[in-house]
């Protein structure tokens, strides 16, 4: 049978039961028509994939029987996507892909230029956790409420180092100024800084370039939507700076070839 992989909160232990919320029964039951006794993979983000037993709990309730660990927590690289919202299916395409990336950090920032000013936080989480659950992540990224850029460079973490895309032109290609990094700036945490569909305003722009450890790119000579923007910008920094520069590591055959995911 290929086994179903599913996000739960609760710590994870061998014999432990973790708790499984309704809509996972339910997707289990109904939609995958797993009977009591089927086998399951599961991650938190903190201890690793374990496999697991669907145990039933009554007609609506179930739990997952943990049993052993198949693969250790890794680090992920701390890599943050701060991006004007979007119209409802866009922003959860860049929520999904996004995660796939691996970024660590998904937030929503209102800029005098963004369109959207409402952003389903839950929604944005649940279609986080899906694509982690898909792509075999160990981690899902943490979703944040909404802030005004303002407020965001205010309260800028010292030592987090911003790749800021630049629309106007002001700065050099993202590849060239990503390869040319040094070793201490690859191993700092980053973010990526995405503009609203109408840009950042001159005021804006300024701001961003006063953050100590700014970086300001091009991303190419066409117009890039702002969707595709955030999602160019990601992956050349997993290739350049992040894991995708890691050999990437063989997951265990006897799971992952015969493998469905939620």
């Amino acid at each position: 049978m290929s086994l179903s992989r599913l996000f739960v909160p609760a710590d994870l232990a061998a014999g432990i039961e973790a708790p499984l919320d309704e809509a996972q029964v339910h997707y289990l039951r109904h939609v995958m028509r797993r009977d009591d006794g089927a086998p399951l993979l599961l991650f938190n983000g903190r201890d690793g994939e374990w496999r697991a037993t669907l145990r039933a709990r009554g007609k609506k309730a179930a739990v997952a029987e943990v049993g052993e660990r198949t693969r250790e927590q890794v680090a992920e690289p701390d890599i943050w996507l701060c991006f004007a919202p979007l119209k409802r299916a866009r922003i959860d395409y860049v929520a999904e892909k996004a995660t796939e990336l691996g970024v660590a950090v998904l937030q929503p920032v209102l800029t005098h230029h963004t369109m959207v000013e409402q952003v389903n936080v839950e929604r944005l989480r649940a279609n986080a956790v899906e694509a982690a659950e898909q792509t075999e992540r160990l981690s899902v990224p943490e979703v944040r409420a909404p802030i005004d850029l303002a407020r965001l460079l205010a309260e800028w973490p010292a030592g987090r180092r911003l790749l800021v895309c630049d629309e106007t032109g002001g700065g050099p290609a993202i590849a060239a100024a990503l390869a040319s990094l040094d070793d201490a700036a690859r191993a700092a945490p980053w973010a990526i800084v995405i503009g609203p569909e109408g840009g950042f305003d001159a005021a804006e722009l300024s701001s961003l370039r006063r953050i100590k450890d700014v970086m300001a790119v091009g991303l190419g000579p066409r117009i890039l939507r702002a969707d595709t923007a955030a999602l160019a910008a990601l992956a050349c920094w997993q290739a350049l700076v992040g894991d995708w520069q890691r050999p990437t590591p063989r997951l265990q055959a006897d799971y992952r070839t015969s493998r469905a995911v939620v």
